[in-house]
């Protein structure tokens, strides 16, 4: 095989088990680890459910990817939060709108999900075990406390006021169902709690 043709192989293999892992982080944060099938992940990423255990040995391999993939993923973004651009407020809503789009929600829900749920394997339960709960709160404290010292953000503990916001962005997420009449809020609906 030439070259070429090996690498345009090694690219349509990376693309499928991205496909995969797409579809797969879909259903498992709407159904729960347990709740999933391998056939719906399938269907869901238009593949035959054989061609999933091409790429992945079993259900639990693919879950324990994609919360390893996404925990890594949001370490990295975390530490580059305070370097952001913008005032301390702006820094936070974009995080917020980050996290409440359409096409990112899918892992927040997942990873709450399964940072609180009992029927995950067990290299899950250890990956959320070497990660503070606080994890998402910590690098966005100096960024907190530079806003309530420009008057952009209330007084107050800031570990507490992001854990309350936080609390409130994951339960919205993780809701079985989004209000159909209303949907999910504005952003900008959602920083009120932060703001004066």
């Amino acid at each position: 095989m030439s070259p070429l043709n090996k690498e345009k192989l090694n690219q349509i293999r990376d693309d499928r088990r991205e496909q995969i892992k797409q579809a797969a982080l879909k259903v498992f944060a709407r159904r729960g680890y347990t709740g999933t099938k391998t056939s719906v992940i399938a269907e869901e990423a238009g593949i035959s459910e054989g061609l999933i255990y091409r790429y992945f040995q079993s259900k639990k391999e693919l879950y324990t990817t994609i919360v390893q993939e996404l925990m890594d993923e949001a370490k990295r973004e975390l530490k580059l939060a305070p370097s952001l651009p913008g005032t301390p407020f702006e820094q936070i809503r974009n995080l917020t709108k980050h996290m409440m789009d359409e096409n990112k929600m899918y892992a927040f829900m997942l990873m709450e999900r399964a940072r609180t749920a009992n029927d995950v394997p067990e290299k899950v339960t250890q990956i959320f075990s070497e990660v503070s709960t606080n994890v998402l709160i910590d690098p966005l404290i100096p960024v907190f406390v530079k806003g309530q010292e420009s008057g952009e953000f209330s007084s107050g503990d800031p570990r507490k006021l992001l854990s309350w916001y936080f609390t409130i962005i994951n339960s919205l997420l993780t809701q079985d169902e989004v209000d159909k009449e209303y949907g999910l809020p504005d952003v900008d609906v959602l920083m009120r709690v932060l703001t004066n």
